[in-house]
């Protein structure tokens, strides 16, 4: 392999004459980090002089291409450094950037999420929602995940909280697939203080929280409230109910990584080596819409209410199930939630129209339907009321 550590001489004329730089791009697309990586690059190339782009497909923690060791590009830009991967990276010189963050500093100039600032969103975010019990679930020799739990920690620690912690191997799910893994998760939750809310390192952790409550009948979230990082659309809907996520700036990680490259192609010392980009927010869904409550009838009514309330769901079905007068319910229901076990079936569907409204094209019969009402004309009378705007407003006035 050609040494171009030091001296390096491009083979390409000077950028001014407008001749592109090959860079590779090792950058995964299964998960919606890696796609939103690419479109801040992109971003990066449409405001800046372009290079030529050859992009690798390929998966995290695996051996890097046999072709690295012979390649003759200019500049790299990597989610995926294994050791072995910087080990070729180091000897042949070529200007990179780093994007992985399993192995912590690995001596590339790099761009990475700020772990320990999700973490403390997240912390802030269950702090928020009333609960005082809280645990982490990550993944074992993982720096992400590990710094994530740093920061969440962190940020509970001057409440006097003890966080309760749980990792398993992530290599070893994805080769054998999670459920190998679920039989411990099942009991470590089953044994949690609840309620209690927990952070899962990022949203395929999360999906494997919420998961190992349904088949320890834990109700989430009143009980387990649950929230996950990337905001991976996909994975968040998929998981029932919808996962609440940190939102990681990945795309201003891949715009700050094409400029770093730019940079470094130029022979132009970057003013920060090893860059920490913070989160952009939260994005709050159902795993976390939670009032923290030690009633057990009041806790067992918001599960019926969450799982049926679009199915037709009554007040006198949710008293079919648990053994309570109705007006010692009702009470218990104004003390804990601050509203009638009704309101809150009709608060249940009213999020769920407004979920549909703004990302289906459904008519609104089917929205109707869907949310538990008979009559589309009903249903356009009664989110009016809870709304405050027609379904057709609401649908017309969103971005």
């Amino acid at each position: 392999m050609v040494n171009r550590k030091a001296g390096r001489k491009f083979h390409l004329q000077p950028r001014g004459n407008r001749q592109r730089p090959h860079v590779l791009l090792i950058v995964e697309t299964a998960m919606s980090f890696g796609r939103g990586v690419l479109e801040g690059i992109s971003q990066y190339l449409v405001e800046n002089p372009p290079w030529s782009v050859q992009l690798d497909l390929r998966e995290l923690l695996v051996t890097p291409p046999a072709w690295l060791e012979n390649w003759d590009g200019d500049g790299i830009i990597t989610r995926s450094t294994t050791p072995e991967m910087t080990e070729l990276i180091v000897k042949s010189g070529i200007p990179t950037v780093n994007l992985t963050d399993i192995y912590g500093e690995q001596g590339l100039p790099s761009i990475w999420n700020d772990h320990e600032a999700i973490g403390q969103l997240a912390a802030e975010h269950l702090l928020q929602r009333g609960l005082k019990r809280f645990a982490f679930c990550g993944f074992t020799n993982h720096q992400w995940s590990q710094a994530r739990h740093r920061g969440f920690d962190n940020h509970l620690g001057p409440h006097d909280i003890d966080v309760l912690f749980h990792s398993s191997d992530w290599a070893q799910a994805r080769r054998t697939g999670w459920e190998t893994q679920q039989a411990n998760m099942v009991q470590w939750l089953l044994d949690l203080p609840k309620p209690i809310g927990v952070m899962a390192c990022n949203d395929f952790r999360g999906q494997h929280v919420l998961e190992a409550c349904r088949v320890a009948q834990i109700s989430v979230p009143d009980q387990v409230a649950v929230i996950g990082v990337d905001n991976d659309q996909v994975i968040c809907d998929l998981c029932q109910p919808s996962l609440s996520s940190v939102i990681p700036a990945a795309d201003r990680i891949g715009f700050e990584a094409a400029r770093m490259l730019d940079q470094l192609m130029r022979n132009e010392e970057p003013m920060e080596r090893h860059v920490k980009i913070a989160p952009l927010g939260i994005a709050a869904r159902q795993s976390t819409d939670v009032m923290a409550i030690d009633d057990v009838e009041v806790v067992s009514a918001l599960k019926i209410i969450r799982e049926r309330a679009c199915n037709g769901l009554s007040v006198r079905e949710i008293l079919e199930e648990i053994p309570i007068a109705r007006s010692s319910l009702e009470r218990r229901f104004k003390q804990f939630v601050g509203r009638s076990p009704q309101a809150e079936i009709r608060s249940v569907q009213m999020k769920r129209a407004q979920q549909l409204l703004r990302e289906t094209k459904l008519p609104l019969s089917q929205v109707a339907s869907l949310t538990g009402f008979k009559h589309s004309e009903y249903f356009s009378v009664v989110f009016k009321r809870e709304i405050g705007q027609t379904p057709g407003q609401y649908r017309g006035r969103l971005p």
